[in-house]
């Protein structure tokens, strides 16, 4: 493999705003599929064993993608230059969604109001939950584009609910120190 065939793969999961998977990898690049695993395969060595301590980037896969992204310890400080491209309320009743899911679109009424159903709307067409037809309300659950959106490498409702715990009790670490 040459030198240039990994800089290209490198420079599409570093320009990407998402996880890409192989396919969106090959039609960038022209590489086969089984370069481009081979490829992200080296990316992965390089940046999260060989120079994991030199660098604030890592690759990880995310689903059946894969992604370069800034390192949880360096997070805090990008994030300060970066604004999140979901906005704060909306993306607290997505983090409530995606930790009691299912849940019933009434019960999400009752933990944060009226607003439930204009931010149920919007993060259904941002595609990040499904709405099904429950009774007289609507049943939430997140879609396989959450995980990937958020570089969290599962989609299933337990292992999502334990990185939400995880990345909780972090910030309540966080908190305790200042």
């Amino acid at each position: 493999m040459s030198i240039n065939e990994k800089r290209l793969v490198e420079s599409v999961l570093f320009s990407a705003s998402k996880p890409v998977s192989i396919n969106e990898i090959k039609e960038a690049t022209g590489l086969t599929p089984s370069k481009i695993k081979k490829t992200i395969a080296e990316l992965i060595e390089d940046y999260n064993v060989k120079r994991k301590n030199e660098i604030s980037m890592e690759v990880i896969k995310a689903g059946d993608k894969f992604a370069m992204q800034v390192k949880k310890k360096y997070i805090d400080q990008s994030v300060m230059i970066s604004k999140p491209e979901i906005e704060g309320n909306l993306l607290k009743t997505l983090t409530l969604i995606a930790f009691h899911q299912p849940i019933k679109q009434s019960n999400l009424r009752r933990m944060i109001g009226t607003k439930a159903y204009e931010q149920v709307d919007e993060l259904a067409s941002r595609k990040l939950i499904y709405t099904k037809k429950h009774g007289t309300t609507e049943m939430l659950t997140t879609t396989k584009l959450f995980p990937e959106y958020f570089g969290i490498n599962s989609t299933k409702p337990e292992e999502i609910r334990d990185f939400l715990i995880k990345k909780i009790a972090g910030k309540t670490d966080d908190i305790e120190q200042i």
